[in-house]
C-alpha cells in the first residue's frame, strides 16, 4: 500500500505527469474525449465535467474517512433537499456513500490493522442482528424478495457504519467537530420549520401537500398544518429536535464554560418550539422520559434539582389551559387513552399478536407498510399499518427477531451506563451520558412510531451507539498517557526509580 502512495505521489505531485506515464495517460484522455464528442455529443462535456468533480471526491471518501463521515451526516439531514437536484435515486447516493466508507474500513483493516477495537458486546450484538437481517432473504413466509431488497438498506446495511465511525473517530476534537456540526444543521432544521410556521410553504411544498388526500387528512389537523421543515415528514423533524436537545442538557450541566451552556440553553428554546410545530405527540414524551434517566444517573441533590426543575417546566405545560394549536397537541401526549388514533393502534396491535406467536422469523422483511403495498399487494401484511417500530421488528421479523433487537437496544443502553461511570474525564464522561440518553430516548421513540428507519436518525443513531464506545476508550488512552506522564516526572525527580 505506501509503495503505491509513494508512486503516485511521485508520479503525479513531484513530477507532474511530466514521464511516460503522463504522456500515456493524456493520450488516453484524448481519445476518451475526442470519440466521446464524436459518438455522444456536448452531454458528453457535461458528464465528463461531472466525472472530473465526482471521481476526486470518492477518493477522498474513501482515503480520508473524516471527510466522507462529514459528507455522510450533512447529506443525511439535506438529502430531502437535493433529491431533485440529482439524476439518480437519492436512497442510491446514501447507498454509495456508505458502501465507500465500508470499502475504506475495509482497506484499512487489511493494510493497517486496528481490528482490536470491535472487540466489545456492543459489536457482537450488533452483528448478530445485521447476520439476522441478511438471513430474512431465506423466510419462507416471505411473499417479495424485492420487498427485503429494499428495506435492508434502512434496517440492516446502515448498521454497518457503525463500525466505520469505531474505527474513524480517534479524538475528542473530532468529537467536538461533529457535535457542532450536528447542532448546526439541527438549526437549520429548526429554522426552516419556523419559515414553514409564520411565512408558509414554497409552491413545491404546497404542491405536495395537496398532491394526495391521504396527505393532507395526516398533516392537516385541527385547522393548523404540521411543520415537517426539510425532513421527510413531522415525526422525523420532531425527533431530530429532541435528540439535539438532550445533548444540550447535559453540556448545561456539564464542566463547560458559561458562554456554551447559555447557547445551549437558547438552542433548546428553538428545538422545543420548532418540535411543537411538527404536532408529533410521540415526541412529546422523549424530554421529560430522558430527564428522568438523566437524575438517576447523575443522582446527587443539584441534579436532582436541575431535572426537577425541569420535568415542573413539563407539568405546567401539560395542565395549563391554552387555546394555542401546537400546545394542546403537545398536552394531548399525555392522555394517550382520550385519543382515538391511539385507540386505534392499540387495537391493530391486539389483532396481530396470534400471527406474531405463529411466526418465529415474522412474514419477512418489507411485508408490511409502503413496500407490503407495492411488492405484496392485497397480502394480510401489507394492508397492516405498523406504526410502532417494535411492532414493524415483530411482524417482520418474528418473536426471534424482536428478541434480539430488544437485547441489542439493551446491550446499548447497559453499555452506555457502564462507560459512564468508568470515564474520568468530565468532557468525555459528559458526551457518553448524552449519547446515552439519546439511545435511550430513540427506544423510548421507536414504540409509538418508527424511530430509526428515516434519514437522517438511521445514520445519527448508530453514530450516537459507537461514541458510547469511543468516548470510554479514549478515556483509557488519556488516562494511559497521563499514568506515563506522572512515571516520567517521578523519574526526573528520582533519577534512580524504575
Amino acid at each position: 500500500m505506501s509503495d503505491i502512495s509513494s508512486w503516485f505521489n511521485r508520479v503525479f505531485f513531484i513530477e507532474k505527469l511530466y514521464n511516460l506515464t503522463g504522456v500515456i495517460v493524456l493520450l488516453v484522455f484524448a481519445a476518451i474525449i475526442a470519440g466521446g464528442t464524436v459518438y455522444i455529443g456536448y452531454s458528453f462535456g457535461i458528464m465528463l465535467m461531472f466525472a472530473v468533480f465526482l471521481l476526486p471526491l470518492l477518493y477522498c471518501i474513501v482515503f480520508y474517512p473524516k471527510f466522507g463521515i462529514v459528507i455522510l451526516l450533512v447529506m443525511a439531514y439535506a438529502i430531502w433537499k437535493v433529491a431533485p437536484l440529482v439524476p439518480i435515486p437519492i436512497g442510491t447516493v446514501m447507498d454509495g456513500l456508505q458502501a465507500l466508507l465500508i470499502l475504506g474500513l475495509v482497506i484499512r483493516l487489511k493494510f493497517y490493522k486496528g481490528s482490536e477495537i470491535f472487540k466489545n458486546s456492543v459489536t457482537t450484538v450488533l452483528l448478530i442482528w445485521i447476520i439476522y437481517n441478511f438471513v430474512e432473504i431465506g423466510n419462507p413466509s416471505a411473499t417479495s424478495r424485492l420487498s427485503w431488497l429494499y428495506t435492508i438498506r434502512t434496517v440492516g446495511t446502515v448498521g454497518l457504519t457503525y463500525y466505520v465511525y469505531m474505527y474513524n473517530i480517534r479524538s475528542v476534537k473530532f468529537i467536538r467537530m461533529i457535535f457542532v456540526l450536528w447542532l448546526i444543521l439541527s438549526v437549520a432544521g429548526a429554522l426552516y420549520g419556523f419559515k414553514q410556521e409564520y411565512f408558509g410553504f414554497t409552491p413545491e411544498e404546497d404542491a405536495y401537500l395537496h398532491s394526495d388526500p391521504a396527505i393532507e387528512n395526516l398533516l392537516f389537523i385541527g385547522g393548523h398544518w404540521r411543520k415537517f421543515s426539510f425532513f421527510s415528514d413531522p415525526v422525523v423533524f420532531a425527533y431530530n429536535m429532541v435528540m439535539p436537545s438532550i445533548l444540550c442538557i447535559c453540556i448545561i450541566a456539564g464542566q463547560f464554560k458559561l458562554w456554551k451552556k447559555v447557547v445551549c440553553a437558547f438552542l433548546i428554546l428553538i428545538f422545543f418550539m420548532a418540535m411543537l410545530f411538527t404536532g408529533t405527540r410521540g415526541a412529546n414524551v422523549l424530554l421529560p422520559a430522558a430527564l428522568v434517566l438523566f437524575a438517576i444517573l447523575r443522582y446527587n441533590k443539584k441534579m436532582l434539582m436541575f431535572a426537577g426543575v425541569g420535568l415542573l417546566f413539563f407539568y405546567i405545560l401539560i395542565i395549563i389551559p391554552t387555546n394555542n394549536v401546537n400546545i394542546k397537541r403537545f398536552q394531548s401526549a399525555f392522555s394517550p387513552n382520550n385519543d382515538d388514533s391511539y385507540n386505534v393502534r392499540k387495537a391493530n396491535q391486539k389483532r396481530i399478536q396470534p400471527f406474531i406467536l405463529s411466526h418465529p422469523l415474522g412474514g419477512g422483511l418489507g411485508s408490511t407498510g409502503t413496500w407490503g403495498k407495492r411488492f405484496s399487494p392485497g397480502s394480510y401484511l401489507s394492508e397492516f399499518p405498523p406504526d410502532s417500530g417494535y411492532i414493524r421488528v415483530a411482524v417482520e421479523e418474528g418473536w426471534i427477531g424482536l428478541l434480539i433487537f430488544c437485547t441489542m437496544m439493551f446491550v446499548f443502553i447497559k453499555t452506555g451506563i457502564d462507560n459512564y461511570y468508568k470515564i474520568q474525564d468530565p468532557e468525555l464522561k459528559t458526551y457518553c451520558l448524552a449519547m446515552t440518553l439519546v439511545v435511550f430516548a430513540y427506544n423510548v421513540a421507536n414504540f409509538p412510531q418508527e424511530a430509526l428507519v428515516q434519514f437522517p436518525s438511521n445514520i445519527f443513531f448508530y453514530m450516537e451507539v459507537a461514541l458510547i464506545n469511543i468516548t470510554y476508550q479514549l478515556d483509557l488512552e488519556l488516562t494511559e498517557k497521563k499514568r506515563k506522564a506522572l512515571v516520567l516526572q517521578n523519574t526526573d525527580i528520582y533519577p534512580n526509580m524504575k
